[in-house]
């Protein structure tokens, strides 16, 4: 079962991209329709994966001690089902903006092939393996951001591409540095048994290094301030359904990453880089937030308000205690379903419009689009942490950890972290009230613009769902991680 979650996109996802290669004229609709039921039945497979939480743990590389260890946990398994949820989201949604700028079979395998490294990675329990899995979406990721990104700037696309590749390629260079170096120290890449162990045999210098390394690659694909500047250009430029995979699903890869990698496996080590995690986290929900109160790019808006919600992530990993894995876990949730709904939103918008510019007058979503304009309030509400919705519940229990770090941790500077983050729940507030009065209340004058149908209706209408239910009943996600946070709490060794 776990091997057949990955070979549904890796199969259907290659074979598009092979297709793409070999014929030049494809229906649209029928490449849609093979991805669909790809990414469908991708879908149903995870589910079951989940439900059934079955193991697989055989020789890869033998030479090199790799193993294909996968395995479904409480941590991994609510990023599961938001990938493989978000895999049949975008395929459906670009029935309503087929793609742009190449061949359509393979703008859909790329999306494929994001969804099966997204997925592998979630499920691998090799350091070695991971790497590869988390590598995989780098390339399709570039396809979608340099072939299918926005026609009308070709300058701005290949600086965002480059940009992208630049940024992630170091990142992954320390990454790979670091699980070498855990794995030599360690003399195992098994994940499970290096979280069972809590860094037993490894000196805290050691440790201490290894974190960092890993931290500092990880971070990078977070992305977490002064390394994020890759990631507004990246949104600004890419396709609908690729800004939607890169801040749902890519970014929480990082955090997921600095959770398995570096908190359950060394965790004396993370305690150590914990408090410069935790500042680089608060400075991004502060650059962030200030940087939306004057980006007049809807979608670049929404890309800076990724780097500040995941300041959030990163303060309660810092926190080192369970309540803060928590709040970063359930965060990482939760921001995957608000900037999944805000990019499709916004990509509806900018094709209505013509362009993302906010300074330009629009016609009232109230008046003349009122689904489109529900969906905008509720995305934006959620983003500022209303409560009762989705955004509330992890930037408030990530606040509460700060507030009370774990035993060994420098309580006051991260109380003072907590105090100036709050000031970035204020901003948040500023900006998305900023963009409501622009776009929601609009100009009566302006000419009006299609409201949501079809597919694109659908897709909103799961996704706001989606928001008020995990904001109504958080328990849903927050049972699943309790038990595997609470055995590698960093609290514990500090």
């Amino acid at each position: 079962m776990l091997l057949a979650a990955l070979a549904v996109p890796a199969v259907a996802g290659t074979g598009l991209v092979l297709a793409g290669r070999a014929v030049r004229a494809v229906d649209p609709l029928r490449a849609n329709a093979f991805a669909l039921g790809a990414s469908v039945l991708t879908f149903l497979l995870v589910v079951a994966t989940v439900i059934a939480r079955p193991g697989l743990d055989r020789p890869w590389v033998p030479s090199l001690g790799v193993r294909l260890h996968l395995g479904v946990d409480g941590i991994s398994a609510p990023l599961l089902l938001l990938t493989a949820a978000l895999g049949v989201a975008v395929v459906l949604h670009a029935r309503s903006q087929p793609p742009e700028g190449g061949s359509v079979t393979t703008f859909y395998g790329c999306l494929l092939i994001v969804e099966l490294g997204a997925l592998a990675t979630f499920l691998v329990r090799d350091a070695v393996l991971f790497f590869v899995a988390f590598e995989t979406v780098l390339v399709p990721m570039w396809v979608l951001i340099s072939r299918y990104g926005d026609r009308h700037d070709p300058a701005a696309r290949a600086d965002a591409s480059g940009r992208f590749v630049l940024y992630t390629a170091l990142g992954s260079t320390l990454m790979l540095i670091g699980i070498l170096a855990l794995v030599h120290a360690a003399g195992t890449g098994d994940l499970t048994a290096l979280a069972a162990g809590r860094g037993a045999g490894i000196d805290r210098g050691t440790q201490t290094a290894i974190a960092v390394l890993l931290v500092a690659g990880l971070g990078i694909k977070v992305p977490l301030f002064p390394v994020h500047t890759w990631l507004p250009p990246a949104h600004t430029i890419a396709p609908t359904a690729g800004s939607v995979l890169l801040a749902a699903v890519l970014l929480k890869m990082g955090t997921y990453g600095i959770v398995r990698l570096a908190v359950a496996t060394v965790p004396q080590g993370f305690a150590a880089v914990a408090p410069v995690l935790g500042a680089a986290g608060v400075v991004g929900i502060l650059w962030g937030g200030l940087a939306c109160l004057v980006e007049d790019d809807i979608k670049r808006l929404i890309a800076y308000s990724s780097v500040a919600h995941m300041g959030f992530v990163a303060l309660g990993l810092a926190s080192g205690t369970a309540t803060g894995l928590q709040a970063a876990l359930f965060a990482n949730v939760a921001h995957g379903v608000v900037s999944a709904l805000l990019f499709f939103l916004v990509g509806g918008l900018k094709s209505r419009w013509g362009s993302a510019d906010l300074r330009v007058a629009r016609a009232a979503l109230r008046e003349v689009s009122p689904r489109l304009g529900f969906a905008l309030v509720v995305g934006f509400a959620a983003s500022l942490g209303l409560p009762g919705l989705v955004g509330f519940w992890g930037e408030f229990l990530g606040l509460y950890a700060a507030w009370s770090p774990a035993v060994g941790s420098p309580v006051t500077f991260f109380r003072v972290l907590a105090a100036v983050a709050v000031v970035g729940t204020a901003l948040a507030a500023a900006y998305s009230l900023r963009v409501l009065r622009t776009v929601w209340a609009g100009d009566r004058d302006a000419p009006a613009l299609p409201d949501a149908r079809g597919t694109e209706l659908a897709v909103v209408a799961v996704l706001v769902v989606a928001v008020v239910g995990l904001g109504v009943l958080p328990g849903t996600v927050l049972r699943s991680t309790a038990p595997d946070v609470a055995r590698i709490a960093v609290e514990a060794v500090r």
